[in-house]
């Protein structure tokens, strides 16, 4: 039988995840096989699994930290939102259907049979599960029937450590206002708690520690300080979507109200006067060296709000002198339509869409899900240099997008077809012959249903090596990137610093055997 222990949190974004993928790494560093769990994940970052079944990418990061291969057993449960009331529902990997909050409230409890059976099927993988909550075990609304906090817990036994944010200030109030709310089962379950993102001198706490341990009755199993790491958040409020700092090589990134994957810039933030700014508005978006449009978890919606609030003309305007790269929805936008015969977003039947490139799509009511790999075909344009480039990655999408093969006319502007569909990838570009403008006589817009096509190889860095050259600027990483390498050495990093700071010998103390009880009809 595993060993299990759970990480839960005061609140969303207290610092689960990355607690969790901390203590996957320290485990696998000291011998043994680890897995990380959740049962239930909301987010619209996932991740297609090698059998082509979707989980949430907290998990991946998680498994990657622990040196494991992704598999949907680490997140039974994925919910992505499709508007502010409702979700569609992922069990197992595969689509169950789109569930408002009120209906999945009430069926969520008949799911406990397939948590168990992914909790089962990792206990043949690991000698220790890692388990995360979701937001917090408090909220009195989500209590009944809970699946993912104490529920959870309760379901294979597990110790709690409880996580606090003390960046956000009101530490302690969450932390002891947490444990007052809990039943008295409950309670007892939390074996340790955790302050979490420290600023400054450990001391200066000494006396607040001391009186939540005295009124909590709950051990304080680590300060950890506020860590400086490049690690995949989840997050949709994850603070990489607010910088606005302009770097010598500008990417801008338009922050969809619906944004999913956006994991798939990361790669460029890595890299030396490079900046990735998530913009919302035709003020925010200034003057980038290239316009990159992520994948949507409401496509029709999303390019909708870009029409109403003026991105959509600027892009474009700018679409003459800059290069737009669309990926997945983004891609989808970028066409000459997109129809939604089946309601599958049930926002409206077809759309005009943003006339960049000779495609049309129409939403499909079954999901794409595959992990792919191939090259770039013949590419026009700026990026032509990357023709023949290996690129691998995953398709995650509810569309299928064809070719329109005449020549259209978009205003003055006349497009004509240059690169090829790659096979599995489907990536595609044009270039535009512009009689408007003398001075732009060809623009640059690619689109690519690939979650993951820049991270490969040189990719990320040739793109920034053409657009700098562009400017009359030489740039050169001061060694070949490998976004691999980059993110084992994050990983090493995050699990140093919690060895320094928590009580490892205690956190071993309080593993317990997992005690599976599936009884779904409690």
């Amino acid at each position: 039988m595993s060993k299990v222990i759970m990480i839960q949190g005061t609140m969303s974004n207290a610092g689960k995840s990355l607690i969790a993928a901390g203590l996957c790494r320290i485990f696998k560093q000291d011998g043994y096989r680890v897995a990380p769990f959740k049962s239930q994940n909301m987010a619209l970052n996932s991740y297609i699994t090698k059998e082509g079944l979707e989980m949430g990418r907290a998990q991946v990061m998680q498994a990657e930290a622990a040196g494991m291969e992704p598999s949907v057993h680490m997140n039974p449960i994925l919910l992505k939102p499709t508007n502010d009331v409702g979700s569609q529902v992922i069990v197992n990997g595969e689509v169950l259907g789109n569930m408002s909050a009120r209906d999945y409230f009430a069926y969520k409890k008949k799911l406990i049979p397939d948590i168990c059976k992914a909790f089962q099927e990792l206990e043949k993988q690991a000698d220790i599960i890692v388990i995360e909550g979701a937001g917090s075990p408090a909220e009195i609304n989500l209590k009944k029937d809970d699946i993912v906090n104490m529920g959870m817990a309760k379901l294979v036994d597990a110790p709690v450590l409880l996580v606090g944010d003390i960046d956000r200030g009101g530490v302690f109030a969450q932390l002891l206002g947490t444990l007052m709310l809990l039943e008295e089962e409950e309670k007892e379950r939390v074996k340790g708690l955790i302050i979490n993102k420290f600023r400054g001198d450990k001391t200066i706490l000494d006396p607040g520690i001391e009186m939540l341990e005295e009124r909590g009755k709950v051990k304080v199993t680590g300060v950890v300080p506020y860590m400086q790491l490049s690690i995949e958040d989840e997050d949709s409020l994850s603070a990489q979507l607010e910088n606005k700092e302009t770097g010598l090589i500008d990417l801008a990134v338009i922050r969809l109200p619906r944004i999913s994957n956006f994991t798939d810039f990361n790669v460029f933030e890595q890299l030396p006067d490079v900046s990735v700014r998530y913009v919302t508005s035709v003020k925010e978006l200034g003057n980038p060296d290239m316009i990159l449009i992520p994948g949507s978890k409401n496509t029709i919606g999303d390019l909708q709000w870009m029409r109403q609030n003026g991105l959509e003309a600027k892009i474009k305007k700018m679409s003459g002198q800059i290069p737009i790269w669309g990926i997945c929805g983004g891609y989808q936008m970028l066409g000459m339509s997109i129809e939604d015969p089946y309601g599958v977003e049930q926002s409206c039947k077809e759309i005009r869409g943003m006339e960049l490139l000779p495609e049309r799509t129409i939403l499909m009511p079954e999901k794409t899900r595959k992990q792919v790999s191939g090259t770039f075909y013949d590419l026009a344009g700026l990026f032509a240099p990357l023709s023949g480039k290996a690129y691998s990655g995953y398709e995650i999408h509810m569309g299928k997008t064809q070719e329109i093969r005449n020549t259209v006319s978009i205003g003055t502007q006349m497009v004509r077809k240059l690169a090829c569909t790659d096979v599995q990838g489907d990536v595609q570009g044009i270039e535009c012959d512009c009689e408007k403008d003398a001075g732009n006589k060809t623009e640059n817009v690619y689109g690519s249903y690939v979650h993951g096509v820049f991270d490969q190889g040189s990719i990320a860095e040739d793109i920034v090596r053409i657009l700098a050259k562009r400017k009359g600027i030489f740039w050169e990483a001061k060694e070949h990137y490998d976004y691999e390498a980059f993110k084992e050495a994050q990983y090493d990093r995050l699990a140093d610093g919690l060895r320094a700071h928590m009580d490892m010998e205690y956190v071993y103390s309080i593993l317990r055997e997992a005690k599976i009880s599936c009884d779904w009809e409690r």
